[in-house]
């Protein structure tokens, strides 16, 4: 039972006048500064988290690229070839370097970091041009006296790329002596590094380096945090064993927050520096302003005892109202008129809420056949739809593999042409019905994929209507039953043969798919019949078997057309099937309503 109104209102002026002036003045402040405190901190350390996967990753990728680089045959063999200095190789030597060239051309491509690879050996000798000074390198030195496998950012004008980049070494040896020959340099711009670094911030004036042991900077930039700082903090964290943490310095009178965390490139270190009074700048200020607010909540507080007292009668009088429109049987009108009317007063507002949430339910209650009718067939029908789309994609992706597989390349990036046709097509979500132009295409794009898999094994010919092209028909209705066509059509034949055909006839569109595959059984196409016949369709989803995919697109046409879909099954064993789908263009008003909503 609710508190009486006379109690409920001293309460509330009473805790009006005491609480903000507690709060605002004693606990909130100190609040603050140990919220900021810790979400400055767990924010700094989730970005620098985010940074070292970041890292991890590109590093990552570029040592996997050096160790490819490093096994590849045509690497083996160009090394070889450059070491034996005979006349007669001269022109192998030639045509390797190109192909290795080209490869690592293809490398540099394909990867979205651009990462460049380059191949160098002792004497200068290199896949983008030679460096007689190669001995007396900064980077090659460190990397032949002390194995230092990353380099800080710096310009190599014998690579293939130019501009600041690090870069990740990899000694070149023979595979087999384990001599080595030189060094393979995978280079990462030190754009990309810092681009991603530039995203970490710390306060208003934060500071983040990614540092080397000795406190250089591997990237971009100078150190501008005071050298004292920077050594104690370097100090403790090389001699410590924690991989990340805070340490706090002073300097000068100044606090310096230091956040840390090791990475695993080499003895990188991910630095971010801030002063105490930088951090909390802000804090100060909001403790100045609390006791101004405190002084403004005490007059707002007078004012609000005022008017909390109108606040009972009014929303009354506005219910009484909206009662009349529902006394009419206007709920729509009572519905429009409930959002005017607003209450603070616990009992005025619980009255109010219940008395819209017996409108809600009384209209609801008129209209919940209806709509109820209405989700649930659409429901079904996108159900329907979205069975298809894993079914596709996985035999899709079988056929990259296969061909992958092969080397061969070309048909591969062809059947990435055709599927990314495919896949702009499924993912347009704007609507569920096309023209059967698109859908034809789409198929087109499906069946090109089929025929550079099976090659000379598979025939299919499309016969399209013209007059058929801007007929509006439900999207994915032909995919399914090229793959069964397909998948029986290699039983127990070593060639197969697939016609697809539009044909608009008066008022109706014939959709056919004929094969040459074993042919359906008796049994098969009278359980679709059966289907059909009982209207079951929503079985379809609990479906299992070879049928799964023409049972879905029946289910899909049946939900869709209504009484103006049939389909005809001729098949006869060992020699084939046609489907030939029949859909009349005048729909009915029961298909108009269910799926001018979806």
């Amino acid at each position: 039972m609710f508190f009486s109104l006379r109690n409920r209102l001293m309460l509330i002026f009473t805790l009006l006048l005491t609480i903000p002036f507690i709060i605002l003045s004693i606990i909130i402040p100190n609040w603050f500064t140990s919220i900021m405190k810790e979400q400055v901190q767990d924010s700094t350390v989730e970005m620098m988290d985010q940074y070292s996967l970041y890292i991890n990753s590109v590093t990552t990728q570029a040592e996997e690229f050096g160790k490819q680089v490093l096994v590849n045959q045509t690497t083996q063999d160009w090394m070889k070839l450059e070491k034996d200095s005979a006349g007669s190789l001269k022109e192998q030597s030639l045509l390797t370097k190109n192909q290795l060239k080209k490869q690592l051309s293809s490398i540099t491509i394909n990867n979205s970091n651009g990462i460049s690879i380059s191949v160098v050996l002792n004497d200068g000798t290199g896949i983008w041009g030679n460096n007689p000074s190669l001995q007396n390198t900064r980077w090659f030195k460190d990397f032949s006296e002390h194995d230092q496998r990353w380099v800080k950012a710096h310009i190599d004008p014998f690579q293939p790329f130019q501009g600041m980049q690090n870069s990740y070494l990899l000694p070149l040896f023979d595979m087999y002596t384990f001599e080595r020959y030189g060094v393979i340099k995978v280079n990462v711009p030190t754009s990309l590094l810092q681009n991603a670094l530039n995203k970490i911030t710390l306060g208003k004036n934060g500071r983040v380096y990614l540092l080397d042991k000795q406190g250089t900077n591997v990237l971009l930039g100078q150190v501008k945090t005071p050298k004292d700082v920077l050594q104690k903090s370097l100090a403790e964290i090389t001699n410590g064993k924690r991989e990340k943490g805070l340490i706090e310095t002073a300097y000068k009178g100044e606090q310096y927050l230091v956040f840390f965390q090791k990475l695993r490139v080499g003895d990188w270190i991910l630095i971010s520096e801030v002063t105490k009074s930088e951090l909390f700048s802000k804090i100060e200020q909001l403790q100045r302003n609390l006791l101004l607010i405190s002084a403004i909540i005490f007059i707002l507080t007078i004012i609000a005892s005022f008017m909390l007292s109108s606040n009972i009668v009014s929303p009354l009088g506005k219910l009484t109202k909206a009662m009349r429109f529902v006394e009419r049987g206007e709920f729509a009108g009572a519905k429009r008129f409930m959002p005017t009317i607003k209450s603070d007063n616990h009992e005025v507002g619980y009255v109010i809420k219940m008395f819209s949430q017996t409108i809600d339910r009384l209209k609801h209650l008129i209209e919940t056949e209806y709509e109820a009718n209405i989700r649930r067939k659409d429901a079904e029908y996108k159900a329907l739809l979205l069975q298809i789309n894993p079914h596709f994609l996985n035999n899709t992706l079988e056929i990259i593999g296969g061909l992958a597989a092969q080397g061969k390349s070309k048909d591969v990036m062809n059947v990435s042409v055709y599927l990314g046709r495919m896949m702009r097509y499924s993912l347009n979500t704007q609507s569920d019905v096309v023209n059967l132009g698109e859908e034809i295409n789409y198929i087109r794009n499906f069946t090109n994929i089929l025929k550079l898999r099976y090659e000379d094994t598979i025939s299919i010919v499309i016969e399209e209507d013209a007059e058929t092209k801007e007929l509006p028909i439900i999207k994915f209705i032909l995919q399914p039953l090229v793959e069964n066509a397909v998948k029986y059509g290699f039983v127990g034949n070593k060639e197969v043969e697939i016609k697809i055909k539009t044909e608009k006839a008066g008022n109706q569109i014939f959709i056919s798919v004929e094969d040459n595959g074993v042919g359906m059984s008796e049994e098969v196409i009278a359980n679709l019949l059966n289907q059909e016949k009982n209207n079951e369709t929503r079985n379809v989803l609990e479906s299992r078997g070879s049928s799964i995919g023409l049972k879905n697109v029946i289910g899909r046409l049946q939900l869709y057309y209504g009484r103006n879909f049939s389909y005809g099954i001729e098949s006869e064993k060992n020699m084939g099937t046609r489907i030939t789908f029949r859909i009349n263009l005048h729909r009915g008003d029961s298909h108009d309503e269910s799926h001018n909503n979806g």
